[in-house]
């Protein structure tokens, strides 16, 4: 797993992590209308194309204001864009705060190969050796159980159950020092 030369993008055996360009929106909301993919998902539901678009411009302007963010994964074999993974402030749960979260998201089509774990173990290298951040939790909604399994396989140990305040659901926090 290594930097490319734009510090903005990560490189593993089968993916290229990097940052959002304009023609990633169909394949995004391809995998946000995904009911399957949104069931644990901030309140289930599944998003349109204009939300998705919402979505992304939240995304790149995490990346101006914090120098890290969410990356679109890229399947290198074929060019489809798989979802995404990377780092965002997680102010949705004002209780673990100050953090910085690891998180994924990927089209159904794409899971159970690793792809998930592959992709975010490359994010924490990139968090530990090139950020510096010091930290890292991970979010899932209780019976996410995939998600829990890759949040393992990073390292990560739960931390605390707890209720995401906007949406009332039942969450686990893990947590990991770099």
């Amino acid at each position: 797993m290594t930097s490319l030369l734009d510090p903005t993008s990560l490189e593993t055996p089968r993916l290229l992590l990097r940052r959002w360009q304009s023609n990633d929106l169909d394949g995004l909301a391809a995998v946000n209308a995904q009911p399957e993919v949104m069931r644990y998902i901030h309140d289930g539901r599944t998003l349109d194309r204009a939300a998705t678009a919402e979505r992304l411009a939240i995304y790149r302007r995490h990346w101006d204001e914090h120098g890290f963010g969410l990356y679109a994964v890229e399947v290198k074999e074929t060019g489809e864009l798989a979802g995404f993974t990377g780092l965002a402030v997680p102010t949705f749960l004002p209780e673990i705060m100050p953090a910085v979260e690891i998180g994924w998201r990927l089209g159904r089509a794409h899971w159970g190969r690793g792809l998930a774990t592959e992709a975010a173990q490359s994010v924490v290298a990139h968090a530990r050796a090139e950020l510096g951040l010091r930290r890292l939790v991970s979010i899932h909604v209780v019976g996410n159980e995939a998600s829990a399994r890759v949040m393992v396989k990073l390292g990560m140990t739960l931390e605390r159950e707890t209720v995401q305040p906007d949406t009332g659901r039942q969450v686990r926090v893990y947590a990991m020092d770099l």
